[in-house]
């Protein structure tokens, strides 16, 4: 059975040369920044891609399609759109067979990369465990998607609302490799050096190509979690940041705020919290990730499997 998608001429034009391609998701357009700003930033996204010479391919669904690359005038449509779906691997599925509009969260995009055979997938953090999991049992598809989808990650580690260390504890458990780039702390999101050692540490695009190269030699399920520090210029310091996202917890709490209505309500809070900072932040760690994702591809085209 042929999967529900279409791919974009420049993404299918790529994939019949066997150029590099860079997996991007669709939730920063629609409910990560308003417009135009939205827009504007996922064509600097695209360009970073294209710049460090791979070719992007934005993930999103329309009116029921799955669209593996997005001409600019589908990004301009998607950032306008009303009532987008945020998907995920349990609801990418009713907003097609709906013909709803949806953006792709990391586990979305993963499985929608994977589909159309692209490995490696550059976003700004990935979701995890959340503070006070414990009882709320509020834990990302994320985590479980990087156990069971080959696709290389590249991320700013996770993002700095979660509870970190619960994070990582669940990805060793799973099996997911967590590799910091350049450095052995594990990063902070909009911080680039953390408390946490990570688990793993590489230097180079060549390096991590070739470790998602043997796990697929292996036979090994799942993909691999690439920590991308932020660029120094750009971050906020963690000791800075940390009693501004424990009151953006606080108030969600007390709000009654949980699901999927938490991250956006956090990142909310703390823009305004850090007026506006930690949004110039997460654009800055976008941007490296994808320019990382696109090295990364590169080599590994260099390395069929």
């Amino acid at each position: 059975m042929i999967p529900p998608y279409v791919m974009s001429p420049e993404v299918a034009d790529a994939k019949a040369r066997g150029a590099p391609i860079v997996a991007l998701e669709s939730t920063i357009i629609t409910h990560g920044m308003p417009y135009p700003q939205n827009v504007e930033v996922a064509r600097k996204v695209e360009a970073t891609v294209r710049a460090a010479g791979a070719v992007p391919a934005t993930i999103a669904v329309m009116d029921g399609v799955l669209h593996i690359g997005l001409s600019d005038p589908q990004l301009e449509q998607l950032a306008t759109a009303k009532d987008v779906m945020k998907v995920s691997r349990a609801d990418m599925p009713v907003c097609m067979a709906l013909g709803r509009y949806g953006a792709t969260t990391v586990a979305a995009t993963m499985i929608a990369a994977h589909i159309a055979g692209i490995t490696v997938f550059a976003t700004g953090g990935i979701g995890g465990v959340h503070m006070g999991a414990d009882q709320s049992f509020d834990i990302s598809a994320d985590l479980l998607e990087l156990a069971a989808t080959p696709v290389t990650v590249v991320a700013a580690g996770a993002k700095a609302i979660l509870d970190i260390p619960k994070t990582l504890e669940v990805l060793e458990t799973h099996g997911v490799p967590v590799i910091a780039y350049g450095q052995d702390a594990f990063p902070a999101f909009w911080s680039a050096q953390s408390t946490l050692a990570a688990p793993l540490r590489m230097d180079s695009a060549e390096e991590i190509a070739a470790a998602h190269a043997m796990r697929a030699r292996m036979g090994l399920p799942g993909g691999q979690l690439i920590a991308n520090p932020i660029p120094a210029e750009a971050e906020i310091p963690s000791a800075e940041l940390a009693p501004i996202i424990a009151q953006a917890n606080q108030e969600a709490e007390a709000q009654g705020v949980s699901g999927k209505a938490v991250t956006p309500f956090l990142l909310s809070r703390i823009f305004e919290l850090t007026e506006g900072r930690s949004l110039t932040a997460n654009i800055a760690l976008v941007l490296n990730n994808a320019k990382l994702a696109a090295e990364i591809a590169s080599a590994q085209v260099k390395m069929p499997l």
